[in-house]
């Protein structure tokens, strides 16, 4: 089998043969396939599209590219993944709430790309954590304290990897094929026996369009289906930031007050139970999604969510007591400064991704993969769609490393904001669910 043969196949609108796809993700992974291979399989596929048979091939093919997790464990393997927003710390309240509920969570994460946050970036705000362990180290985790947040290693879907730089290079990221087979393949690589996907719609979403994301959130449950892991999406509201902070240890922060009850967000609590929900039920752990969605209540409710929280923290590095002190273990910002409110009115419009960017500039982000990333800085306090503001009254709290960044911070959050003389409800957290049943 050549390259150059499959590549030519599928420009002529061919389909991929698991051989083929096989084939290439081994070439991938080996070096066997150049780069100039990579981007012309990359742009055919972007180009021609895959069938549904063609896009479970690929993801399967670069799945099996590496070590594929296997696990002897009392209950079943489950992870969730999200495509990235605004304020999303959802995982960091779900991992340990699902491991109260009998199932496993290896979550393989990300860090930040573009305007979003990423959940490494989030926990490596807590001292010590370490984030890059290998498969016996993540296995151990898993066993002993039912879950483990970390980033895919290095021998899971190797042909993703190589893919998904040529991908940025060939202009090929957008194609939806593509986008499909990198997620699931990290994720499926990680041996899940059910997964739940959190597809984001939204002015702070990788796809602010109703009909992408409905249409990427289609994609990926028929294909990992397709693939042999039970799996369904929950699409859910990025028109303004998930949470009320946005930014890696003032997030983190959100998170342990929600998980201790000290201050709840709602929203998060709310998400976070959706999928929770979701989940268990298509692990067989609840009848359905309400009942699911009620144990996962529980475990927050009681503090059982938090205590598995801080044994993970301390399984990974962390600090034995971050639950009980972590105010003291985060890093904050020598700079903090209000954005007021320009006059009154009730809130009527967020740009989120503005939010990101905003977050992004003040250090709290990469512009490039080289980037440090501050974790102390940030955004908390953010105003509601439909609430309603006083002149002068906060949209947020800014929290930077200087007086100046604090500025710029500020002009970039007083324009994602629109202010209107009539009150708006907020827009509802979940607009969509897809199921295995509407893919079969």
């Amino acid at each position: 089998m050549q390259a150059r043969a499959i590549i030519a196949a599928l420009r002529a609108r061919g389909r991929l043969s698991p051989e083929a796809a096989g084939w290439f993700a081994r070439g991938l992974a080996s070096g066997e396939v150049t780069d100039a291979q990579a981007g012309a399989f990359a742009m055919a596929v972007l180009m021609g599209g895959l069938d549904t048979p063609g896009r479970v091939a690929l993801t399967g093919a670069m799945r099996d590219s590496g070590k594929v997790l296997d696990w002897d464990l009392p209950g079943p393997v489950v992870d969730k993944h999200s495509t990235g927003g605004i304020g999303d710390s959802v995982s960091l309240l779900l991992a340990p709430a699902l491991a109260c509920c009998g199932v496993y969570v290896p979550m393989i994460s990300g860090r930040g790309l573009g305007h979003t946050g990423g959940t490494l970036d989030k926990l490596e705000a807590i001292p010590g954590y370490r984030t890059a362990i290998d498969a016996d180290a993540l296995r151990r985790v898993v066993e002993e304290t039912g879950c483990a947040i970390v980033a895919a290693g290095g021998d899971l879907a190797p042909a993703d990897r190589r893919l998904y730089a040529i991908r940025d290079e060939s202009a090929t990221v957008e194609s939806l094929d593509l986008i499909t087979a990198s997620i699931l393949s990290k994720k499926l690589a990680a041996g899940l026996e059910a997964l739940v996907l959190d597809v984001k719609v939204g002015s702070g979403a990788f796809l602010p369009d109703m009909d992408q994301a409905r249409a990427l959130a289609l994609a990926l449950v028929e294909t990992a289906n397709g693939a042999g892991c039970r799996t369904s999406a929950l699409i859910t509201d990025m028109s303004q930031s998930l949470g009320h902070s946005a930014g890696n240890a003032l997030e983190v922060l959100e998170v342990m007050e929600t998980l201790t009850g000290s201050a709840v967000n709602e929203a998060l609590w709310d998400v976070t139970a959706a999928l929770g929900g979701e989940l268990l039920a298509l692990a067989g752990r609840a009848k359905d999604m309400d009942e699911g969605a009620a144990m996962i209540d529980a475990a927050l409710q009681s503090g059982r969510a938090a205590e598995r929280f801080g044994k993970m923290v301390a399984a990974l590095g962390g600090p034995a007591d971050f639950v009980e002190r972590y105010p003291d273990r985060l890093p904050s910002a020598p700079q903090l400064a209000p954005v007021p409110a320009p006059r009154a009115g009730f809130v009527t419009q967020v740009n989120a991704r503005a939010l990101g960017e905003a977050v992004v500039a003040l250090g709290g982000g990469r512009l490039k993969a080289t980037d440090r990333v501050n974790p102390s800085v940030g955004l908390t306090g953010l105003a509601v769609i439909g609430e309603e503001m006083e002149e002068g009254e906060p949209l947020a709290l800014i929290h930077a490393s200087s007086r100046e960044a604090a500025d710029a911070a500020i002009a970039a959050v007083l324009a994602a904001y629109e202010l209107g003389e009539d009150p708006l409800s907020e827009p509802p957290l979940i607009h969509d669910r897809i199921g295995p049943e509407d893919v079969a």
